[in-house]
């Protein structure tokens, strides 16, 4: 029996999938679901498309033994480390962002959290970044406090970004450093200052379809309107270097039910992006609005020219839209 059209309905009406509907959504028949799950999209967010860039601002010696990331101290990938970005690189790179049709612009720092000496440092960039170039700011600085996350707003930050990673249950498997209610706690805190977040996970870490559903839930519970989907890029030298990479099947699936589960949200394709072949066309086609375009932290993207000609033959139109 298909249940896609009956949640679709009920999805369209205004209801909530419960987690026993999601798990039983989850393993229905590929392209029914996915055409449904555009349904969703279109007809709770039109054709909207919400891209991003990213630039890592400050890059390795990470405290946190987060076992997929090659910016951790704890792992050996030979990823480069530098300290914070020069104010003017920053502003620079914002402004090449910007003129290639970007509207929003990421700093993203490696470490648990930002000092608060390093957090002015920032302010000062963002403040400059909103008075020339006019781009909107996305900061990922870490687990911050809402006082940290107030300065950031006033200085001119929209939106803070903080990935779950994935659910309650399998974050200890993946980081032992700080606790998924510590993540909990900076997302609060950040709305709490006022802020939109941005927060998803990474699939292929060894997750089961529940725990990709739970932390649908979890992101559902907060309100969070931006999800990042990434995809595992393994990296030799950390713990997953050897993990076997997710088919592109499996992410349209996973894009396919958090659409469901998320039918208002911006469901963005972010890292791994390249690893699927089609550039995420097919996630695109499966629910999924949004996307980080251009290189990741560590890895190379897909580039914005690129992107701009896809999404135009698609239909979607680019802008920037809060979330």
């Amino acid at each position: 029996m298909s249940y896609v059209k009956e949640f679709r309905d009920k999805v369209l009406s205004g209801e909530a999938l419960t987690k026993e509907e999601a798990l039983l959504l989850y393993d229905q028949d590929l392209m029914e679901l996915r055409e449904k799950a555009d349904e969703i999209r279109r007809h709770f967010c039109a054709n909207r498309f919400d891209l991003c860039t990213i630039v890592n601002g400050k890059s390795g010696r990470c405290s946190e033994n987060c076992k997929f990331c090659a910016q951790s101290a704890h792992n050996h990938t030979g990823a480069a480390c530098y300290p914070l970005l020069p104010e003017e690189e920053l502003v620079r790179q914002a402004r090449v962002n910007w003129e290639q049709g970007v509207p929003r612009y990421s700093i993203v720092t490696s470490g648990k959290r930002l000092t608060d000496g390093e957090v002015e440092e920032m302010c000062k960039a963002i403040q400059r970044i909103r008075r020339e170039v006019g781009i909107s700011v996305c900061v990922s600085f870490g687990l911050l406090d809402e006082a940290q996350y107030r300065r950031l707003k006033e200085a001119g930050v929209t939106r803070v970004h903080n990935n779950l990673e994935t659910s309650r249950r399998n974050f200890p498997n993946i980081c032992t450093t700080h606790t998924f209610e510590d993540k909990i706690k900076a997302i609060r805190a950040a709305q709490a200052a006022g802020l939109s977040v941005c927060s998803g996970g990474i699939m292929g870490l060894g997750e089961t379809p529940e725990d990709r559903i739970d932390m649908a839930l979890t992101l559902r519970e907060l309100g969070i309107q931006s999800v990042p989907i990434n995809l595992l890029n393994p990296i030799l030298g950390t713990p997953l270097g050897e993990q076997p990479k997710l088919p592109r099947q499996e992410l349209e699936r996973i894009v396919a039910v958090y659409r469901f589960l998320l039918p208002k949200a911006f469901i963005r394709l972010a890292g791994g992006r390249g690893l699927l072949g089609d550039q995420g066309r097919g996630c695109f086609l499966s629910g999924a609005n949004a996307a980080i375009s251009g290189d990741m932290l560590t890895t190379a993207g897909i580039s914005v020219e690129t992107d701009h000609k896809m999404l135009k033959q698609l239909g979607y139109e680019v802008g920037f839209y809060h979330g």
